[in-house]
């Protein structure tokens, strides 16, 4: 799904306190009556009337001290205008200025678009949900099937996190390979299990790290799980099975999860 580029874009224009601005089109005016010899054809070109074409002429020269533009005697070829020393300097000077003002306005793009991503990020800290898990990923890769698609979206360089969700919920949500997406566990729907422990399981998910806090209460557990790529994981678990399992803080274990437990979003 495509995402819209903001940038910034403004206009060029010089102006004095004593009256007159030039803009790129007064200086594309210049530009004209240099090519076509006189300020009626140029205004033909441009498609304005003299009179506009002798007003912005007029506006310009309150800038300079000198005019821009000066008449031709008429010659057997009959009168024209040209441009004057300084109506070709200010041309040049004109693009030059305007090469800087691009240059300016692309960096402050740039910084629109860090902007923007600043705002991504805390969009991500502030979204608030019941799930105790949020991991951030790209969508490594989406198995369709005839109701419901197997989606695997990647949360670090080792892990790996398998969501079972409906084909229009791939649509709506606009997943595609490689989007960025987040996943939400429950703490609840959490199986901890030893790191070395050997067993098949229906569970799609295997997370494994070491147990880096664990607090006990009166029914349940909470212990969080250091993973890779300094992310955690929080799981819920009663107290009976954390004494059964001798659980304690550096215990290497890992985390099982069915993948219809892990809900995607995205913003």
């Amino acid at each position: 799904m495509s995402r819209r580029h903001t940038y910034i874009a403004g206009d060029l224009r010089l102006s004095s306190d004593l009256g007159g601005t030039i803009t790129a089109k007064r200086i594309e005016l210049l530009e004209t009556i240099d090519n076509q010899g006189s300020i009626s054809a140029a205004a033909k070109v441009l498609k304005i009337s003299y009179r506009s074409a002798w007003d912005a002429l007029n506006e310009m020269n309150n800038l300079w001290d000198s005019p821009l533009v000066a008449k031709q005697p008429g010659g057997s070829h009959g009168g024209g205008t040209r441009l004057t020393d300084e109506g070709h300097q200010l041309i040049n000077g004109f693009k030059v200025l305007l090469a800087e003002y691009q240059h300016f306005t692309d960096g402050l793009s740039q910084k629109l678009d860090d902007f923007g991503k600043l705002q991504q990020n805390i969009r991500k800290l502030t979204m608030r949900t019941s799930a105790r898990n949020q991991f951030q990923g790209r969508v490594e890769a989406i198995s369709a099937g005839p109701i419901n698609s197997e989606v695997t979206l990647s949360i670090n360089e080792k892990d790996r996190l398998i969501a079972m969700v409906t084909r229009e919920s791939v649509e709506q949500l606009g997943l595609s390979l490689g989007s960025e997406a987040y996943a939400l566990i429950k703490a609840s729907f959490i199986i901890l299990v030893p790191a070395d422990a050997c067993f098949a399981s229906s569970a799609r998910n295997r997370l494994c790290g070491s147990v880096c806090e664990l607090r006990h209460g009166p029914v349940n557990s909470e212990a969080l799980i250091s993973l890779d790529g300094d992310k955690t994981l929080t799981a819920i678990i009663t107290e009976e099975s954390a004494k059964a399992m001798h659980l304690e803080q550096g215990s290497e274990v890992c985390a099982l999860v069915k993948a219809s437990h892990v809900i995607l979003g995205v913003h």
